[in-house]
């Protein structure tokens, strides 16, 4: 990436921060380092809201994300205010959360960072991710493969085009 752009800065959002949004940051971290893009991104995640703050991803959220390979980290934080300032894409999981979010902002400008997720969908046909914190396995597994169709297909609307 040229020295003079600044990395693409994008925030996924969820009501607690430790199944949807996460899962949507650890995809996200995978498949733009699989590609290369490391230095194009900053990729963080938050919730709408603070009962889980420094929790780690939900068990059964990782347990599925380790069996697909991936690498489980970070920590559960609330959604502030200045994130809207700070990141150029603020993805939520679902209507709720847009509704949360767009509360929060006090410009154009930051409502219109703020979209679905599921605005990327390529594959799927989806207005929402299920939140599976009450479900069981099928649940995790679901979110798990409507977030690696969203993030492929925000790292394909967002990849910097000069070849990073």
């Amino acid at each position: 990436m040229p020295a003079d752009r600044k990395p693409i800065r994008v925030l996924f959002v969820c009501m607690g921060n430790i199944c949807r949004s996460p899962t949507a940051e650890i995809v996200f971290r995978h498949l733009v380092a699989e590609a290369g893009l490391e230095d194009a991104y900053s990729i963080d995640s938050a919730g709408t809201i603070g009962y889980h703050r420094g929790n780690p991803p939900d068990p059964r959220m990782a347990a599925t994300l380790e069996a697909r390979g991936y690498r489980v980290s970070g920590r559960s934080r609330p959604i502030k205010r200045k994130d809207l300032d700070h990141f150029d894409l603020i993805l939520v999981a679902d209507q709720e959360n847009l509704a949360d979010v767009r509360a929060l902002a006090k410009t154009d400008e930051q409502l219109a960072r703020i979209r679905l997720l599921t605005d990327y969908a390529v594959e799927v046909e989806a207005d929402h991710i299920p939140d599976p914190y009450h479900g069981g396995r099928a649940g995790f597994e679901k979110v798990a493969d409507l977030v690696e169709d969203t993030c492929a297909g925000l790292l394909e609307a967002t990849r910097p085009r000069d070849g990073g």
